[in-house]
């Protein structure tokens, strides 16, 4: 399914099967490239990512983009899926993910910043300036079926915010990253990893379907989604392990025992 593919809302009542009872497992990636320079540990070279993939294949899963899992698993056809992420739309992904991708049958979500088109992760205190996307390349990886969804415009912590600019990062990115790409855009991604329950009010008021976080906790919810972090050193050693572990993690969830 390409990420054009309308996303079915789930009705109200099932939004809690959703999560966290059945927390999917979301996979967060950031940049595909030489890492030998990475002091914040959000790269993964092309062969590393290779690898991933090929463990991932290996044990009957693919990798789709949040959109597609979260519709097949309103359906209740989600078995064997994974999410796969990119936040802040660097413009390797085109050069070095998305030919994996195609090699391994994976699809998945871009979170890109419409307000820095072309530029730079400015962000970063530390490492090396690496390129973003431009509008061009956001609407080249959306053509290729991949999801593109937004990572608000200029990268900031929507937690520290007044109200003018929340509308501004989570609604006005929205309506821009829809005009490159041509297609509606259903995922946010919470810049950080940071949220509180006022940005994921304003997430959900703006008419996303769902949202990405980290480790969102007692705010987990289609609005808030759990990720789980994967990095140059996540060998398929370790990838099995992250695995268990969020195995025993969705046991706890729906068994009531925990909530993280």
């Amino acid at each position: 399914m390409s990420a054009e593919t309308a996303l079915q809302e789930p009705p109200a009542s099932r939004t809690r099967d959703l999560l966290p009872g059945r927390s999917p497992w979301v996979a967060m990636y950031h940049s595909v490239d030489d890492c030998r320079d990475d002091p914040y540990n959000l790269t993964v070279t092309p062969d590393r990512l290779r690898q991933q993939l090929r463990w991932l294949r290996a044990r009957g899963l693919r990798g789709v983009s949040v959109a597609e899992l979260l519709d097949a698993r309103s359906r209740g056809t989600d078995r064997g899926l994974v999410a796969l992420t990119f936040d802040d739309g660097y413009r390797d992904f085109v050069e070095n993910a998305l030919p994996l991708l195609r090699q391994f049958g994976c699809s998945a979500t871009v979170f890109v910043l419409p307000g820095r088109l072309g530029g730079e992760n400015g962000w970063d205190a530390e490492g090396p300036r690496k390129p973003l996307l431009s509008a061009r390349g956001i609407k080249a990886v959306a053509d290729s079926g991949m999801e593109i969804g937004s990572h608000g415009l200029m990268h900031v912590d929507l937690t520290r915010v007044d109200e003018e600019q929340l509308r501004a990062e989570i609604r006005h990115s929205k309506v821009r990253t829809e005009e490159i790409t041509g297609r509606e855009v259903h995922g946010f991604c919470y810049p950080y990893g940071l949220i509180d329950a006022r940005t994921v009010d304003a997430v959900r008021q703006a008419g996303y379907r769902y949202g990405c976080a980290i480790a969102p906790g007692p705010l987990t919810s289609v609005h808030a989604l759990p990720r789980i972090y994967i990095g140059q050193r996540d060998t398929p050693w370790r990838l099995e392990l992250k695995r268990r572990i969020h195995r025993v993690r969705r046991r706890g969830w729906q068994t009531g025992e925990g909530t993280r």
